[in-house]
């Protein structure tokens, strides 16, 4: 386990940039000492190619607190600041057309149902401008009547899976970021091993990142031999490639085209508290039957094969038997956010949720690291007498993450903005509730990397009676948590102030 450790420490961003800060210092040290007086003129040339760099930089279609980091990194670090932004760029890996030919194809296989968005117009007028935004430019279609059930544990989403994976008859598709070895993975593993065995297909997708270079190989090669396809998705492939970019950070289940699963919880045994890493861990899930299902088994196509796997969804839908609801209960907009576009889906379904409320918006999220855009938002709407809660872990995951959302607390709090940490452990919950009348539940962090660069998916709740459950749990979870006051933050050290200051400058970049 020691080896273990050490190695994932060695071969992390964090190691990356050291290495990167050392390979300045030692090429400066080598002018110096090789050039003499030249030395100056050399340097100044860099400079003069960074400012070229910057400027660039600034023309880029890309987020301004993301362009702003990167000008900061190469004002600092000339050397290093230049190169990592050139590597980060040229490594990437993905063909160029795939966003494109993806969604090119898309449009002609989920189409909006034109009753559907008049039925939504007609109920939900306040959401209706959300949902034929997310349909047109998302790409993914609304229903009406989803059957949605919640989960406010990982440990009832786990139980619910395996009842679930064991009635599937055709097939069975999962999509994690994290896969680790323990209770949860060698459970769900043998029913997994089973159904291929019986002719099912079954096939897994995993992060290269997420899950981790030193487990994939042992972990799935059991899975292999008992005719389990499996995947790993965007390699992990240490200094060579751009690795911490365009993760899959989504969390899906398919079943049979009629069942689909989706939340925060990975594979792994601290998302069902069967081990403690901080605390309790917090997280939620929704189960959803019927047509919704469709946009899930696009999304897991999108990445199994970028960008042929499509062609296979008529043959995967064609003989299923989709269960249909004749009671009224709302619409469900299952959706994916890819950041092969320059459209960032899931950030701009929380700003339309945030701008539109009118009484409240409950959010629950792990990482709080906000740009302006959202910062302002969420102050706007206190300052309209919306009233905006935002639930975040008390014990965190990344001691630098927690330091950041610190930073930006006292603008929150000032302008109304309840922040609430969740005194048992760790909430890794992704939702936001807004006025009762719609929900989103899913795998989007309040953060630039879900925002910008991960795959996302989530589920968009229209006057469902599962939004219900959803208030209600954020309300107890609320319960057992601390009211961050402004006393709390004057009362931080200096030290804590300084640093979350300095690394909110470089945020987009962690």
């Amino acid at each position: 386990m020691k080896i273990k450790k050490l190695m994932s420490i060695v071969l992390s961003r964090n190691a990356a940039f050291v290495i990167l800060l050392l390979m300045q210092i030692a090429f400066l040290a080598l002018l110096v000492l090789s050039i003499g007086e030249r030395f100056y003129l050399i340097y100044f040339l860099l400079i003069v190619l960074d400012i070229v760099l910057a400027v660039f930089i600034m023309n880029k279609k890309e987020p301004a607190a993301y362009r702003l980091s990167w000008i900061v990194m190469i004002s600092v670090f000339p050397l290093l600041g230049g190169v990592s932004y050139v590597f980060l760029k040229l490594s990437q890996r993905f063909p160029k057309n795939a966003d494109m030919i993806y969604r090119s194809r898309i449009k002609n296989i989920l189409v909006q149902d034109e009753s559907v968005t008049q039925e939504l117009i007609k109920r939900c007028p306040d959401s209706a401008n959300l949902a034929k935004y997310v349909a047109q430019h998302g790409l993914y279609p609304a229903y009406r009547n989803g059957q949605a059930e919640y989960f406010k544990l990982g440990e009832e989403q786990f139980d619910a899976l395996m009842s679930e994976l064991e009635k599937a008859e055709k097939y069975i598709f999962m999509e994690f970021f994290i896969i680790s070895p323990g209770y949860m993975f060698d459970t769900i593993s043998d029913v997994l091993m089973r159904k291929a065995k019986q002719g099912i297909d079954v096939r897994l997708i995993y992060d290269g990142i997420g899950t981790g270079m030193l487990n994939s190989k042992k972990m799935f090669d059991k899975l292999k031999e008992s005719g389990v396809k499996c995947r790993e998705f965007n390699s992990f492939t240490p200094m060579i490639s751009s690795v911490q970019n365009n993760r899959d950070h989504r969390k899906i289940v398919i079943i049979d085209g009629h069942t689909a699963f989706n939340g925060g919880a990975n594979l792994a045994d601290e998302y069902i508290n069967r081990k403690e890493r901080f605390g309790h861990w917090k997280d939620v899930a929704v189960m959803i039957r019927g047509e919704a299902v469709r946009n899930y088994l696009i999304m897991f196509l999108e990445l199994w094969d970028i960008p042929d796997g499509l062609s296979e969804y008529e043959r995967l839908t064609g003989d299923c038997e989709i269960p249909q609801n004749s009671e009224y209960n709302g619409f469900v907009q299952p959706f994916s956010d890819s950041p092969l576009d320059e459209e960032p889906v899931g950030k701009r379904v929380y700003m339309e949720m945030i701008n539109n409320a009118r009484e409240y918006v409950c959010i629950t999220t792990p990482y709080l690291i906000l740009d302006d855009e959202m910062i302002n938002a969420l102050s706007f709407a206190a300052k309209k007498g919306v009233d905006v809660r935002i639930i975040v872990p008390h014990i965190p995951d990344k001691w630098y993450v927690y330091m950041i959302a610190w930073n930006n607390y006292p603008k929150l709090i000032e302008e109304g903005v309840k922040i609430y940490e969740y005194l048992p452990g760790f909430i890794h919950a992704k939702t936001c509730i807004a006025d009762g009348r719609t929900a989103v539940v899913g795998t989007i962090n309040l953060d630039y990397r879900s925002f910008y660069l991960h795959f996302e998916s989530a589920a968009i709740f229209y006057d469902c009676k599962v939004i219900e459950e959803i208030k209600c749990d954020f309300d107890t979870t609320e319960e057992k948590s601390y009211l961050i006051k402004m006393e709390d933050i004057r009362k931080r050290s200096f030290f804590k102030k300084i640093v979350g200051s300095i690394l909110n400058i470089f945020a987009p970049l962690l």
